[in-house]
């Protein structure tokens, strides 16, 4: 008890190095913690986004560019699919029921999505559940709209409200539908998945909004669809079948499978940040020993002193070992925190932004593991200075230097 209150009064005394040090040590915790943390909400979001859907469909192009733009709505499509085609498919035998997607327009960049009422009945997120309503119901005419949470947040928007939507992604509403506005008749609970952002209209008003006066409502080509099957046994079949249909260049995904094929494709990455955090650490580590052993030579005459007064080389080391691993604790509680508020304030920004969900959630095991670690590395590199204290002799830190 002695030696940690002796160890507590010799960092105070020296503050000003301390408190660089310890935020050294903290920004880099921090660095490490926080793209573990990214990295797990990112992939329990996107893994949220879309539950019980045996295939994804869409113009041939890549299987992850088709997962991206038709379920995290980024990115676009390379080309669209017939009506005709999706009809012919909705129609198999083995098929239980289908979601068409038709992307394209925008609200304030604010993605639209086109659909029917299966969209509200069918598609699941999370442990497969069901879209829920926190105001009004979904659309049935051409001139309706639901909006995602997010969507009714930022912009303010309430029921009864009259929109237009927009052709394209772009900002500046180049092309606008002003004769073709929608109303606002439903408001979606928070999912934290891309439907938030999202305003969802049906098939007729993106028709209705694109097409000329007269014409025929019924849509020509949609962007992609949903499928759920009768038998998932079939999946594979029905995934052979699409992928060689004549007439039309189609391609069919398993959301699961392809989304560990986006996990393979950013693991590089993944390692490389965890590599690069690891560095950081490592150098704010190597600051600590650097500081420890510059104040060591400053010390040598207060290390003689105390040795004078009884104070063996245990003593001494187990001193400076003490002084090591509260720096290393210290940093560890200081970057956590940075980590806590950094979310705290980021996470708003990027899910408004960029629709991304950061909840910081499930990280406690991972945190408690690194300050141990941290804590434990810190006390390893106080045996530095340790050594070199008790190679002084008592008469050489007692000798005045001119």
């Amino acid at each position: 008890m002695i030696i940690l209150r002796l160890a507590l009064l010799s960092l105070w005394n020296r503050r000003g190095t301390v408190v660089l040090t310890v935020l050294g040590i903290a920004v880099s915790v921090a660095l490490l913690l926080g793209v573990n943390t990214v990295r797990n909400d990112l992939r329990t979001g996107f893994a949220n986004t879309i539950s019980d859907a045996d295939l994804i469909v869409g113009a041939r192009s890549g299987p992850v560019n088709l997962l991206l733009y038709s379920v995290f709505h980024l990115g676009d499509a390379t080309a669209d699919v017939s009506w005709q085609t999706y009809s012919k498919v909705a129609a198999h035998p083995q098929v239980a029921w289908t979601i068409p997607l038709a992307l394209g327009d925008s609200h304030r960049d604010f993605r639209v999505l086109g659909t029917t009422g299966d969209y509200f009945e069918h598609y699941k997120y999370g442990q497969q559940r069901s879209l829920a309503f926190t105001s009004g119901r979904g659309f049935n005419g051409a001139a309706e709209a639901v909006l995602g949470a997010e969507v009714a947040r930022a912009l303010g928007y309430q029921l009864g409200q009259s929109l237009v939507l927009s052709h394209g992604l772009g900002e500046g509403d180049i092309t606008r539908h002003e004769g073709h506005p929608v109303v606002v008749v439903g408001i979606l609970r928070r999912t934290g998945t891309p439907v938030d952002r999202t305003v969802h209209v049906t098939l007729q008003a993106i028709e209705a909004m694109h097409a000329g006066p007269g014409a025929s409502l019924e849509p020509e080509s949609i962007t992609a669809f949903v499928v759920g099957l009768r038998d998932r046994v079939a999946a594979f079949q029905i995934q052979r079948d699409i992928n060689a249909w004549r007439g039309e260049a189609l391609l069919a995904i398993m959301p699961g499978v392809t989304l560990q094929q986006l996990w393979q494709v950013v693991g590089l990455v993944e390692t490389a940040l965890y590599v690069v955090a690891g560095f950081v650490v490592f150098a704010g580590l190597l600051g600590l020993l650097t500081a420890l052993l510059t104040s060591l030579n400053e010390r040598r005459r207060e290390m003689a002193i105390v040795r004078s007064v009884g104070a063996r080389p245990a003593h001494i080391a187990v001193l400076l070992m003490s002084e090591a691993g509260l720096i290393g604790f210290a940093g560890v509680l200081l970057g956590i925190g940075l980590l806590r508020g950094g979310l705290w304030f980021a996470a708003p920004l990027l899910e408004q932004r960029f629709g991304i969900a950061l909840a910081g959630e499930g990280a406690a095991p991972v945190e408690l593991a690194l300050a141990v670690g941290v804590v434990l590395a810190s006390v390893l590199i106080g045996a530095v200075p340790a050594w070199r204290a008790y190679r002084n002799t008592l008469a050489d830190g007692l000798t005045l230097r001119v």
